[in-house]
Order: structure tokens, then C-alpha cells, then sequence
């Protein structure tokens, strides 16, 4: 038992893992009256959801009072301070971690070392976030796994704890007219579903528009109709693939095409030139 708490619990990845996203350790403690941490420096993030009592909280020259449902965020490189309070000291819960990715995703969520607290949340909806990142250090005896499962449940805690922040996310205004946006979902369909068999009536069921609704309004947005665009995108992704050393099989396949003759009869059409002449003129 750690002296400094009634309670104290905790679990380490043993992987020293390089991921865009990773935790580091996870536990929960039940500190004594006036237990105090820092003034100190990490060099890792670090979360606390208070389940219980209260304390305070400092970081970036502000001070928070925090209680239950609230959470603290502590940022690599800040200095910070906490300290449980003299009469009902905290109950809190912690995770911490690292990796490329982990800024950002607070960012995401208008979490950053100015606004370090998000308040309001549920503990009962939060821990078993905390409680699943614990116990992925026990379910295998493969360390690449556990550091992917913990860090799958690390992100589903960040995702609720961006909802209880819901009010501090930067959610950029749009300009789009209701034409140019979905016009924009249909070019998007065709920008990932270009290697598979389209059709309009699929896009725009998919979509949920009728289909001549649909070719109307993305002909007057783009000047092409949807199957002139689709033709646009796999030509141009052919174009590119044309210079791989992939076959002209592979790349018919690649760009949506399960005949290769029409894939370079089409191609010849698009660019002047047969797949094989336009290889050949852009290794010139």
C-alpha cells in the first residue's frame, strides 16, 4: 500500500511502444488529506477523473477546484500541481500516455494547457474507460496486443470526454450551400468507392437523393455528370499508376476495370494515348 493513499492501484504497459497513440500506465487512488503532487514537470500526458471528494488543481498560472465528474489534464513539459483536500480528499482515477497523435486528439476535444479541466461528466460512464485500459495489460501474454487494446479504449475515453466538453469544441462555420454540400458527399463516394462497380442509382440511394435530382445538381456544381467524374477520378488514378511498374492488368483492376482492353480503350479516349504509348512518353 502506498502511504500516501487508503487505496492505491496501478498498472504499467510493458511495452515501450513508439505508436502514434500509447499509454504508458493506468491506475486509481484514494490520496490522504492534503497529499500533494509537484510543483513538477512530466514529460507524458496525464489524465484524472475524480470519482469522489475534491481538490485543487494548477497548471499554466490557473488554479482549479475540482470535484466529482470533473477531469484534469496534465500536459508534458507544463508545470502543474494538485493537491486532495483537508476534509474530503479525492477519489480519482488516472491514465497516462504518449505518442504523436495524443495533442492533437485533445485538441480535438478543446482540451489544452489554457483549459485543462472538463467538468460535468458521469464517473459511472467514464470508469469502465479506465477500468478496460487496466485490465488490457492482463488479458494476453503479448505485449503488441495489450498496447493496442489499451490504446483503443484510451481513445473511446477521450471520444466521452469529448462529449462532456461538447461546448468547448471549435466547430469551424460552414459557408457550404445545401447544393455544394451534397455534392461533396457524392464526389467523396466516388473518390473511395472508385475501384468498385458504381452505379447512380446506388449513389443516390446511398445518399438518399433520386437519381435525377442528384445528376442534376452535381452537373450544374461540377460540369460533369457523376459517371463523367467517376471516369475523371480512375483516369487520373490510372495515369499514376501507369507509373509504378505494376501491369496494364494490375492497373485496370486498381482503377475500377475488370476488362483490360476496355480499360485501355477507355484510357486511350481520356488521355490520346494507349496505356503502354503514355508509360512509355513519361519515362522520356
Amino acid at each position: 500500500m502506498n502511504q500516501d493513499h487508503s487505496y492505491f492501484a496501478i498498472h504499467i504497459n510493458p511495452l515501450h511502444s513508439t505508436n502514434e497513440l500509447s499509454v504508458l500506465f493506468s491506475g486509481e487512488g484514494k490520496p490522504i488529506p492534503l497529499h500533494k503532487m509537484g510543483p513538477a514537470v512530466h514529460d507524458y500526458y496525464l489524465i484524472h477523473t475524480v470519482y469522489a471528494g475534491e481538490g485543487t488543481f494548477e497548471m499554466h498560472n490557473r488554479t482549479y477546484r475540482c470535484s466529482v465528474g470533473d477531469t484534469f489534464v496534465i500536459y508534458p513539459g507544463e508545470l502543474f500541481s494538485y493537491i486532495a483536500d483537508s476534509h474530503q480528499p479525492w477519489h480519482y482515477t488516472w491514465v497516462a500516455f504518449s505518442g504523436r497523435a495524443a495533442g492533437t486528439l485533445l485538441s480535438q476535444i478543446g482540451v489544452s494547457p489554457h483549459q485543462a479541466v472538463i467538468s460535468g461528466s458521469n464517473p459511472r460512464s467514464i470508469r469502465h474507460y479506465y477500468r478496460h485500459i487496466r485490465t488490457s495489460f492482463q488479458h494476453s501474454d503479448t505485449p503488441v496486443l495489450e498496447d493496442m487494446e489499451s490504446a483503443a479504449w484510451l481513445r473511446l475515453l477521450i471520444r466521452e470526454l469529448g462529449r462532456m466538453n461538447s461546448h468547448q469544441i471549435d466547430v469551424k462555420p460552414t459557408t457550404e450551400t445545401d447544393i455544394e454540400r451534397q455534392v461533396g458527399q457524392a464526389i467523396r463516394y466516388l473518390e473511395l468507392q472508385y475501384t468498385q462497380p458504381v452505379s447512380i442509382e446506388e449513389l443516390a440511394h446511398t445518399l438518399g437523393y433520386h437519381r435525377t435530382y442528384l445528376c442534376k445538381m452535381f452537373k450544374q456544381s461540377t460540369g460533369l455528370s457523376p459517371m463523367q467524374y467517376l471516369l475523371k477520378i480512375r483516369m487520373e488514378r490510372a495515369q499514376q499508376l501507369l507509373e509504378t511498374s505494376m501491369t496494364i492488368d494490375q492497373v485496370a483492376s486498381s482503377v475500377g476495370f475488370n476488362d483490360a482492353l476496355y480499360f485501355s480503350k477507355q484510357f486511350r479516349k481520356w488521355s490520346g494515348s494507349a496505356p503502354s504509348v503514355y508509360r512509355k512518353e513519361q519515362k522520356i
